[in-house]
């Protein structure tokens, strides 16, 4: 048994405690009404206000028009164009249409959005978010100075104590079980990181919430903690990722740090520079400069690298020509106080520059997954069966773990959060509907498959234990305890192991790729970095709190990521949005103009994409 307010069942098990996360059982709870609640479980392997989603700067994007006159419609065109054309067009159709509800209700569950004069919500413009589908920038992301996503996450953690979510913190999935046929959910196995023991929950319904992967990169803006967890758990338990290869570059990356540098900081009138002084973005976008949509830039930063114009980071003297300048010493300081508080404090802080006198130097950072766990519009997860999508039954998945192809090769700014709210919440109202069924399983009800999987997962983490070279006991909750001994290899150091991940997919895949690279860091997964995960162990032999333990099972989901994430590189033999081959440069409709479906084992298989409104290259609704 867990904790004393963890049972060993639930209704609803949700993984991740960010904005997701929260909005699946905001929206759980919404459905409820008056009737009778549910049971709902928040698993998260941090604390809630440690979630990635704290870090979101920018804004959240919305028509509402509240600076200039806008129209869902413009937004709705945006995210498809923005998306190389690759958008599932019925989603991006919902996600605009309700962004302006969707924000209203957040600033309803006491977000402090910032305000204009008169009381509304600012906007801000935001890289590829144009009035008259296509034309000027418009102001369309609403703001809360650079720290909207901090607020988003307190306010809706908020909210969920308020409304009686029980939350199990520091808790690590290890395991997603479905039924032997793999067509219902049957629960998890969760490794309560406070203790090292291993518990097996029983779940009707449950949502995957766990965030992207960016320390696939060892240059990310993301988290420590973005491991793939989410992502990981659906290849091991038999489905597909869907267009895994679709991974975006944010261009304003700190210097050697990758921490970000918000897209608000050229929406309020930065310029990037490159190393003669050149503000270059006008060759590259003429319409839309350094407001152009994120991939753009990315490249076009790459292309000034590639020809010799980028600059040393002042922070690592001796470090190669992989920078370019932003120049953001035409911002106010008064402007730079009020709006981007955070973009100042992390140039002081990291970089130990002056953004009102000093350039700053910035590279692509890895950023966001645009693919994930295939979902519809009402959050089902989708295994692919024989060509045909099939709802897996009481399983859901939302935000960034998840593709409901709305972002397409190429997610624009303020669409994320927008993203994980909205759908988070469609998610949580169908679960409502899923477990208060007649007829609702949530599995078969033998619980023989989880007690199974729970009794190997044990079994593992005596063996991890093993290894630090003492004796260990079996930290499982049936009492059964065991003394078993091994020797500690000389290396298996899991930390060593995700950096040197990260380094070659920085090399391979980051930006540009060519099939020669790719096949090159398959080859070195196959007989080097594979091997090594067969090796690794905490070096400390106590259960209780071993973050060295937890890394192990990060770094085992990294490699399986980066693995479907290149065999899919390797498949899609086109240039489109954020993925760039450099041995096919151009833009494929004929042969590409589809989502890539990639399992454990490597197979690939493709599903189409859904368009409506706008076939590709079109320019007017």
């Amino acid at each position: 048994m867990g904790p004393a307010h963890i049972k060993t069942g639930y209704d609803v098990v949700i993984v991740g405690a960010g904005a997701a996360g929260l909005s699946t059982a905001l929206g759980l709870l919404d459905a409820a009404g008056s009737g009778a609640k549910p049971s709902v479980l928040v698993i998260s392997k941090l604390q809630p206000l440690r979630s990635h989603t704290g870090s979101a700067e920018g804004g959240i994007a919305a028509s509402l028009g509240n600076e200039e006159q806008d129209d869902w419609r413009w937004h709705y065109y945006d995210t498809v164009k923005g998306g190389d054309w690759l958008v599932d067009q019925d989603a991006a159709k919902l996600l605009a249409r309700q962004a302006r509800s969707t924000v209203i209700g957040l600033e309803h569950a006491g977000v402090a959005f910032s305000r204009r004069e008169d009381g509304r919500i600012s906007q801000r413009r935001f890289g590829g978010h144009t009035a008259d589908f296509g034309g000027r920038p418009v102001k369309r992301a609403a703001y809360a100075a650079d720290r909207i996503g901090h607020r988003i996450l307190s306010s809706l953690w908020q909210q969920c104590l308020k409304r009686g979510v029980t939350f199990a913190d520091e808790w690590y999935v290890t395991d997603l079980v479905l039924s032997a046929t793999g067509t219902s959910v049957e629960g998890l196995v969760a490794l309560d990181e406070n203790t090292g023991t291993v518990h097996t929950i029983r779940a009707r319904a449950l949502a995957l919430c766990t965030g992207g992967a960016g320390r696939l990169f060892h240059t990310t803006s993301n988290s420590w903690d973005l491991t793939g967890d989410g992502m990981a758990l659906a290849l091991d338990a038999g489905l597909a990722l869907e267009d895994a290869e679709l991974i975006q570059f944010h261009p304003t990356g700190l210097g050697h740090t990758g921490i970000l540098l918000s897209e608000a900081a050229r929406g309020e009138g930065g310029v990037l520079r490159n190393a003669d002084g050149d503000p270059f973005m006008h060759r590259y976008a003429p319409r839309h400069g350094d407001l152009a949509a994120r991939d753009v830039i990315s490249r076009s930063i790459a292309a000034e690298v590639d020809q010799g114009r980028g600059v040393t980071d002042p922070g690592d003297p001796d470090g190669p020509r992989d920078c370019v300048w932003l120049d953001l010493r035409g911002i106010s300081a008064q402007v730079m106080h009020a709006r981007l508080p955070q973009v100042d404090e992390t140039i002081r802080r990291y970089a130990g520059l002056n953004p009102g006198h000093d350039l700053v130097p910035v590279k692509p950072t890895a950023h966001y997954m645009m693919g994930g766990i295939p979902i519809d519009t009402d959050g089902h997860v989708l295994s692919w069966q024989g060509g045909q999508a099939q709802v897996v039954d009481g399983l859901y998945a939302a935000g960034e773990c998840s593709c409901v192809g709305v972002h397409g090769a190429n997610r624009l700014g303020g669409n994320s959060l927008l993203d994980a709210c909205l759908f988070g919440r469609r998610a949580g109202s169908d679960a409502y509907r899923f477990v208060t069924m007649p007829a609702a399983g949530g599995g078969s009800h033998n619980h023989e498959l989880l007690d199974q999987r729970a009794g190997r997962r044990r079994q593992d983490v005596t063996d991890l234990l093993a290894r630090a070279g003492k004796k260990v006991e079996d930290p499982g909750e049936d009492g059964d305890r065991r003394d078993s001994t091994v020797p500690a290899p000389e290396d298996g150091n899991p930390y060593r192991l995700a950096e040197q991940l990260g380094r070659l997919m920085d090399r391979t895949l980051a930006v540009r790729c060519e099939a020669e690279g790719i096949s090159s860091a398959l080859n070195r997964l196959d007989h080097e970095l594979d091997p090594a995960a067969d090796r690794l162990h905490p070096h400390d032999p106590s259960p209780v709190w071993n973050q060295e333990l937890t890394a192990v099972f990060e770094t085992r989901s990294l490699l399986r990521l980066a693995r479907a994430a290149l065999q899919a590189s390797l498949e899609r033999k086109e240039s489109r949005g954020s993925f760039k081959r450099l041995d096919y440069p151009h833009r494929d409709d004929d042969n590409y103009l589809r989502h890539s479906l990639v399992n454990r084992t490597g197979h690939i298989g493709w599903s189409p994409v859904h368009i409506e409104d706008f076939p590709p290259g079109s320019r007017r609704y």
